[in-house]
């Protein structure tokens, strides 16, 4: 686990050194700086005059780090729009990221952007590892050729690999006598929900990447807690253990407001 320290609190002013184009829905913006990072660790991106939210970083090398956008709402509108040399300001890593198994038969598990949080991990596992990807139609599907690891796709329209759903792929590969040790993913809830009642079917541990409303990146406003958990500082990685405990997983989120909804309702407000 990484400690935050007071200078991780403070925001870094970087300039955005590269833009690339990610289909019709993404964008991916690449900063010039050394930051220390763990496969699932964050960062709070502020915008002068605009807002601060969080995200993961899905590029990491020795000095270089990037993160990818989807274009859905306020914020994110314009963060997509910035351009090489706009300013912005960094935050973090925060968070605890992936406790990675690179000696174990793994499964990648991810949903539409839930490949950004992802791709680090499956850069640095083993070039078995089955990875499953899949999105709502092929606009929606990140980094389609940026691994040397093999990927399973699917969609649900069927625009781009198999037609249907993750759960579907891992469960055929599960039947098929694939003997997991882990399974890592990230997506929309209800998915991983899904992947972690199979996991927990076939007694194969695994860990999820969860999202919510987040404030300060360091667990003190509380504005992400889930059940009895602060997504910023405990996760947003968590594991099986943790998952069984926590009620609110695939059930409720917290609002800006701090209002206690259900999920369906608090996505929608994200999306705003």
């Amino acid at each position: 686990m990484m400690m935050n320290t007071i200078t991780d609190q403070k925001h870094i002013m970087l300039r955005v050194d590269e833009k690339r184009i990610e289909g019709t829905a993404f964008a991916t913006l690449f900063f010039n700086y050394a930051m220390p990072f763990k496969p699932g660790q964050f960062v709070m991106v502020w915008i002068p005059g605009v807002d601060e939210k969080p995200y993961t970083i899905c590029f990491h090398s020795k000095d270089r780090f990037a993160i990818t956008i989807e274009a859905k709402g306020i914020f994110s509108q314009k963060a997509v729009s910035l351009n090489k040399g706009d300013l912005v300001g960094i935050r973090g890593p925060f968070g605890n990221g992936f406790d990675i198994q690179t000696d174990h038969t793994v499964a990648v598990v991810a949903g539409g952007c839930g490949m950004a949080p992802l791709a680090p991990l499956v850069e640095i596992l083993d070039k078995n590892t089955t990875v499953i990807h899949g999105a709502k139609s092929k606009e929606y599907i990140l980094y389609p050729d940026r691994f040397d690891t093999r990927r399973q796709f699917c969609t649900d329209d069927g625009s781009f690999g198999q037609k249907g759903l993750v759960t579907d792929l891992l469960e055929k590969a599960i039947a098929s006598g694939r003997q997991f040790d882990m399974v890592y993913t990230c997506g929309p809830e209800i998915m991983m929900y899904h992947v972690f009642n199979l996991c927990e079917t076939h007694h194969i541990p695994c860990q999820v990447s969860l999202e919510r409303y987040m404030r300060c990146g360091f667990g003190v406003c509380g504005a992400c807690v889930c059940g009895k958990q602060l997504v910023c500082k405990d996760g947003p990685v968590f594991g099986s253990g943790e998952l069984r405990e926590m009620n609110d997983f695939n059930t409720k989120a917290l609002l800006k407001s701090g209002k206690d909804v259900e999920l369906s309702q608090y996505f929608s407000w994200r999306c705003k």
